[in-house]
């Protein structure tokens, strides 16, 4: 079991969680009214100029609707499921007839397509039939079954419509016949991970203990000798998906089978693989009391935040296989730093909190929220980053072959869209992520404007009134309404950034500091509640130099900008072009001001660095060194909003003089 003390919490469900907050309520509005219909559309091909996707007329043809041939990556079938992931939780907490009908629709597709015996794929259904689970390593098979697992359990949440959730049922025990231990049955596991996750939803939706085991059992037999995913590899002839003829032989590092899961200590290999299967082995820590699973997830989240994530919660550094390179390699030009990864990276978060509230975990899951996935979309709803670099040249994205993969501006879709669907699902389920509760403590995770109906586990009930213009300002305000008093402990989260700076006041009277405790990142306050106490925290939100660690070559000498919970960059709109060649001092100070003429309102960084003189080059490419600068203003604006004005370089880390 798991080691008794822990602060083991539950997530309040985003749908008793209602936003009222200035700066996410433009998001979720964003999301529900402009990139779900956008992205319906471009499922259907609909979106002049955008790479096609053939989602839905890939089940148009695999039921029956139409002839044609399978289009697309063969995980195409992933982009509706997470599409209809994010409806699922739209609808959950704002009813839209419209769209739910959109959805039954794409719905009743998707059984249509699906096979007798609960199969269901479009690739293989169309284009491959006989090669049904001959090629776990590559294929994706049992990734899109995890996605549309996960859309089943979120539309039945959000309409109470069992069609898709019922027919995700007979694909599981289709699957869970097909694969484990016993004889006749075959022994492997997924190439991508995403099935045990879901898996997990599917257990507590329905109670069937059997998905739980399926579950148990994709983690448990990964690693395992003889490696499955080379001996399938040798049986189809040393071929791949990928590649045409005989291929060398694969690494199981990039899908994390090298070793058994509870040997892994470094994160390796394909970084959104990885924490999807970290997300999963957290859940089965959680609900099985695992110790041993748990304490790989620790050593795991360990060297992944430690080391290898990137100040705006990016993971994945290298662009070659979608990885993780090794400890301390984070270059900013040639970064990849997936949008898909970050997400898994909050719900690797998320469930880590679940098990031990540490604001370790609410920290990262802020950091990569505010900043990677954010930064990712446009203002527009319509326009997306696969890649999300922290130093951009346009020049060399089109001209460096290898910096291809960074873009200089957000594109309208991609022929491998994972990450739009994946921002619109996170974005539509935000709520989830701000509070939590247990038996006698309830959580504040997240400082987003809302208003939350929590029940304790001791039966006392609570509605949670939370108030703030965070990310700009640092007060926030929660009033508490209560039937009749209650004893119980609000814990409130003191970001790692601010340094321990706070002040909290309980109905107007500052708290000294013996009043509240604080553990593991959280100050407690425990008292008899009644109706209509108001608690006031106010963070300091100093405007901070940020170095990274000296293993860090790419930053060596260098320091970015950070402002609470937001890391702030240079645009080439604001600061002129070459900005490699500013320079700011190790002792520089900036002023944060509000700036409502920046993209609806934000507040930007102002102060003054140095700009290299490069009038005084007469042409030659070296020449000894004279060090002649120039004073400059320098304005740096929210990571979040770069490229939004027109394409031009960015930067994240400024060089530092002394």
């Amino acid at each position: 079991m798991i080691q008794a003390g822990l602060q083991r919490t539950q997530p309040v469900s985003f749908n008793q969680v209602r936003l009222e907050d200035a700066y996410w309520t433009a998001y979720t509005k964003l999301v529900r009214e402009t990139v779900i219909p956008y992205q319906w559309d471009a499922l259907n091909d609909r979106i002049e100029g955008a790479e096609p996707s053939h989602a839905i007329r890939n089940f148009r043809i695999a039921a029956g609707h139409e002839e044609g041939s399978f289009y697309g990556f063969v995980f195409q079938d992933s982009d509706l499921a997470k599409w209809l992931e994010a409806v699922g939780y739209s609808l959950n907490v704002h009813p839209n007839p419209e769209l739910e009908a959109i959805a039954d629709g794409a719905i009743d597709l998707v059984i249509e397509a699906q096979q007798p015996d609960g199969y269901l794929n479009t690739y293989f259904q169309i284009k491959a039939p006989e090669e049904r689970w001959t090629n776990l390593f590559d294929c994706h098979e049992l990734y899109c079954a995890g996605h549309m697992i996960e859309a089943a359990v979120a539309y039945y949440d959000g309409t109470g419509k069992r069609k898709l959730l019922d027919a995700m049922c007979r694909f599981a025990d289709y699957i869970d016949s097909v694969f484990g231990t016993e004889p006749g049955k075959l022994r492997g596991y997924d190439g991508h991970q995403e099935i045990e996750l879901a898996l997990v939803k599917l257990y507590k939706t329905t109670g069937e203990e059997r998905y739980l085991k399926l579950a148990a059992y994709f983690i448990n037999e990964r690693g395992q000798e003889p490696n499955f995913l080379i001996a399938e590899w040798e049986k189809r002839g040393r071929t791949s998906h990928w590649q045409a003829g005989v291929t060398r032989k694969p690494d199981p590092a990039y899908n994390q089978a090298h070793v058994p899961v509870r040997e892994q200590e470094v994160a390796v290999g394909h970084s959104v693989r990885a924490v999807y299967m970290y997300t999963a082995m957290a859940d089965l820590a959680a609900l099985t009391g695992d110790e041993s699973l748990l304490a790989a997830c620790k050593k795991l989240w360990d060297n992944m935040v430690n080391k290898q994530m990137y100040i705006t919660g990016g993971i994945g550094s290298t662009h070659h296989g979608e990885a993780f390179s090794f400890d301390y390699d984070l270059p900013n030009d040639t970064v990849y730093a997936e949008t898909c990864a970050s997400i898994g990276l909050i719900f690797f978060a998320h469930r880590m909190l679940q098990i031990e509230a540490d604001s370790t975990y609410s920290d990262v899951l802020e950091r990569a929220l505010y900043n990677n996935v954010v930064g990712s979309m446009q203002q527009d709803g319509k326009h997306f980053f696969y890649v999300n670099p922290l130093e951009v040249w346009p020049e060399a994205s089109r001209k460096n072959p290898g910096r291809h993969h960074v873009k200089a501006v957000r594109q309208p879709w991609f022929g491998c869209s994972c990450c739009p669907p994946n921002v619109a699902r996170i974005l539509s389920s935000l709520g989830e992520y701000i509070y939590g509760v247990n038996d006698n403590t309830v959580y504040t995770h997240l400082y987003i404007g809302s208003t939350a109906q929590v029940k304790l586990g001791s039966g006392a009930a609570v509605e949670l009134k939370q108030e703030t213009n965070y990310p700009w300002h640092g007060d926030i305000t929660l009033t508490l309404s209560l039937a009749e008093a209650a004893n119980f402990a609000l814990a409130l989260r003191i970001p790692s950034w601010s340094e321990g700076k706070a002040e909290i006041r309980v109905n107007g009277e500052t708290l000294a500091a013996d009043a509240y405790t604080i553990d593991k990142g959280y100050a407690y306050i425990t008292r008899a509640w009644v109706d209509g106490d108001k608690v006031e925290l106010t963070l300091a939100l100093d405007v901070q130099l940020i170095e990274a660690n000296p293993l860090v070559r790419a930053n060596s000498g260098k320091a970015a900008l950070q402002r609470g919970p937001l890391v702030y960059c240079l645009e080439e709109t604001d600061n002129g072009d070459k900005l490699a060649g500013i320079s700011i001092p190790a002792d520089a100070t900036f002023t944060a001001r509000f700036d409502d003429s920046l993209l609806g309102g934000a507040i930007v960084l102002e102060g003054e660095g140095y700009r290299d003189d490069q009038s005084t080059w007469s042409g030659e490419l070296y020449r000894p060194v004279k060090r002649q600068s120039g004073r400059i203003p320098v304005k740096a604006v929210p990571y979040s909003l770069w490229g939004n004005r027109g394409e031009g370089e960015m930067a994240v880390w400024l060089r530092v003089r002394e």
